[in-house]
């Protein structure tokens, strides 16, 4: 099977279920972000951390094509057997992100995003997700989005968000609330 086909070549794309349709078209940006986010965690990833880190980070990259492929679907047309995305998996981010905020310092302002390359990436994931969330956000106004879609994005932004405390903490990088000049 060649990776090419050529079908694109004049602006247009197949959705699961056989539908024609502009790559501009917003559900094509909803799940090209969705990529782009995927893309991202593997870059966190190949930093040196935890393994128990790394497998949750696999995991949520399973659950981001899990999400491509429902929002790369024809929801009039798509009789195609696609992943489930579970309930199970948002309450699953909600464990991990409340075992990390078990052993951090009580949050009590804003935090500048940054302090070392590792933690640096991960703001950045954190704000394709959000900006994933915006997209399919958008797309959910006008036509059909699972609904756990953005239950799941929105809780994948607050565990990244949680996740970089936690790198800061097991790399000994002071955070550095923001002090906002009145």
């Amino acid at each position: 099977m060649k990776i090419y086909t050529k079908k694109g070549d004049q602006g247009h794309t197949g959705l699961i279920g056989g539908t024609r349709v502009s790559k501009g078209e917003l559900r094509i940006e909803a799940y090209g972000t969705v990529d782009e986010l995927n893309s991202y965690i593997g870059l966190i990833r190949s930093f040196d951390i935890q393994t128990k880190a790394v497998q949750q980070l696999i995991e949520i990259q399973d659950r981001l094509f899990t999400i491509g492929s429902s929002l790369a679907s024809d929801p009039e047309k798509s009789n195609m057997k696609i992943p489930d995305l579970l309930e199970s998996d948002v309450l699953l981010l909600e464990d991990w992100m409340d075992e990390m905020d078990a052993s951090l310092p009580p949050l009590t302002s804003f935090v500048l995003p940054g302090g070392h390359p590792f933690i640096g990436h991960i703001h950045v994931a954190r704000c394709v997700c959000r900006r994933t969330e915006r997209i399919v956000v958008t797309l959910d106004e006008h036509d059909f989005v699972a609904p756990l879609v953005l239950s799941y994005l929105n809780r994948l932004s607050d565990y990244l968000f949680v996740l970089g405390r936690r790198i800061a903490m097991d790399l000994s990088i002071q955070e550095i609330e923001w002090k906002p000049r009145m």
